[in-house]
């Protein structure tokens, strides 16, 4: 028998958006910081709801997660499945899901203590892979990814009861103002966009492409916006920003020669696990959101080059 709960993030069950305060902690470990992050790097993603490390990985290590990436990227077998992402118009890959169930060398990676370290102190305790994927954000036909919440989806979508999960974005190449980095709302991760709409069944075969639903309205970006202003991070690849499952997000298209690769884990804790989702529809398939495998992740130390090279 299915448990069911109250449903503290209502959204797209009215005709306008609401704005509503947050009631879940952002940092859940009170404790001193993990080993590889700072008391002040704590703070300022508890008031940001995002966190860049720079040079998280090595340069070696970078080239041989990009080397990875491209294979998978160029794979009959995966740009045939279910879980590859095409843009809207170009037909060029935009995003691949499930990527550490297909790759050992990103398995390992979502493993990372260097990532894991810093998902346990957040999410105050054991964690596991929500969603992964890589981000291809090619150069001259890379599309934009509109203003949302991911919890916002997560919730009403996939059944997340709470805000207990994170993002963290390995960059495999140099972000620059102009290719399209991701913008952030910081400090809006502490109020819960509730957005109009009904979600329709099958929703994620479109929304992945280009998300309607779930996303703020015009006023209500503008009123975040003056609030609080927006960030445009800009790290160079083996940077990885962390950010809270609730910050207001999105980014520009690329016009420019310059791609943007990322690879992307979704750590949820694992006293968080997905429910019915709230929509009253059947969940997302597991490639986008895992229900299946809830098993505590436990931290590894990877040699990724001698790995792609064997």
């Amino acid at each position: 028998m299915t448990t069911v709960l109250e449903d503290l993030y209502p959204s797209r069950v009215g005709g306008v958006c609401e704005l509503h305060e947050r009631t879940d902690p952002v940092v859940y470990t009170k404790g001193p910081p993990a080993r590889g992050l700072t008391a002040d790097q704590a703070k300022q993603f508890d008031r940001d709801g995002f966190l860049v490390l720079e040079g998280l990985l090595s340069d070696e290590e970078v080239e041989a997660l990009e080397t990875e990436v491209q294979r998978l990227a160029t794979s009959k077998a995966v740009l045939e499945s279910e879980s590859a992402i095409t843009e809207p118009t170009s037909g060029a890959l935009r995003s691949l899901f499930y990527v550490h169930m297909v790759s050992k060398v990103l398995d390992l990676l979502s493993r990372d203590r260097r990532l894991l370290d810093v998902a346990t102190h957040i999410l105050g305790g054991e964690v596991y892979i929500h969603q992964s994927r890589i981000n291809l954000k090619p150069g001259f036909a890379g599309k934009e990814f509109y203003w949302h919440s991911d919890f916002e989806t997560w919730h009403v979508e996939d059944g997340l009861p709470r805000m207990r999960a994170l993002s963290a974005s390995v960059l495999l190449t140099d972000n620059y103002p102009f290719n399209g980095p991701l913008m952030l709302i910081p400090g809006a991760h502490r109020t819960y966009v509730a957005c109009p709409g009904e979600t329709p069944a099958d929703n994620y075969k479109t929304s992945l492409r280009r998300q309607d639903l779930g996303v703020p309205d015009d006023a209500t970006l503008t009123r975040l916006v003056e609030e609080h202003g927006i960030a445009a991070p800009i790290p160079k690849a083996g940077s990885v920003l962390f950010f809270d499952s609730n910050a207001m997000h999105g980014s520009n298209g690329n016009i420019t020669p310059y791609p943007r690769h990322n690879v992307f884990f979704v750590y949820n804790s694992v006293e968080n696990t997905p429910q019915d989702p709230f929509s009253g529809l059947p969940p997302r398939p597991d490639f986008i959101a895992n229900r299946s495998d809830f098993t505590p992740l436990a931290p590894e130390t990877p040699d990724y080059p001698s790995l792609v090279i064997s």
